[in-house]
C-alpha cells in the first residue's frame, strides 16, 4: 500500500526521519490521494501531476529544516516549495482538508494540533 511507502521512503531516503515527520508526510499523501479520486477520478494509481505532487511534497519534507519541530507548512516562514507547487498544495489542503476529520480523524486532529505552533522550533532555540 502506498501509505506504507511513503515512511519508508522517509525512512531510507536520506535523512533518518523523525515519527513527527513521517506522519506528516503520510497525512499529505493521503490528502493527495483522496484529491487525485475525487478531482481526477484516479483509483489506486494517483495521475501523473498528483504523483509529481506527493513526490515533491516527500522531498520537500525530507529536507525540512525544521524537522521534529517543525509547524505545519502553511505556517512556516520559510516556503521552501516553488510557487507552482504552492498552489498546487494550497488546492489540495482547500479541497481535501475540511473532509479529513470524517474520514481520517485522527490524522486531522494530530495535524490541527501541528498547527497550533505558530513558529518552528530551531535546534538553537531548543537549546536555550
Amino acid at each position: 500500500m502506498r501509505l506504507l511507502m511513503v515512511g519508508e521512503r522517509m525512512k531510507h531516503g536520506g535523512k533518518k526521519s523523525s515519527s513527527r515527520m513521517q506522519r506528516e508526510a503520510e497525512t499529505v499523501a493521503v490528502m493527495i490521494h483522496k484529491y487525485c479520486r475525487l478531482q481526477h477520478g484516479g483509483d489506486k494509481e494517483l495521475c501523473a501531476d498528483c504523483t509529481e505532487l506527493v513526490n515533491y511534497a516527500e522531498q520537500r519534507l525530507a529536507r525540512c529544516p525544521f524537522q521534529e519541530g517543525k509547524t505545519t507548512c502553511g505556517n512556516c516562514q520559510v516556503h521552501c516549495y516553488q510557487p507552482s507547487m504552492r498552489e498546487k498544495i494550497r488546492e489540495v489542503m482547500r479541497t481535501i482538508g475540511p473532509r479529513m476529520i470524517l474520514s481520517h480523524p485522527v490524522m486531522a486532529l494530530q495535524h490541527a494540533v501541528d498547527g497550533l505552533r505558530k513558529e518552528p522550533i530551531t535546534k538553537k532555540a531548543a537549546e536555550d
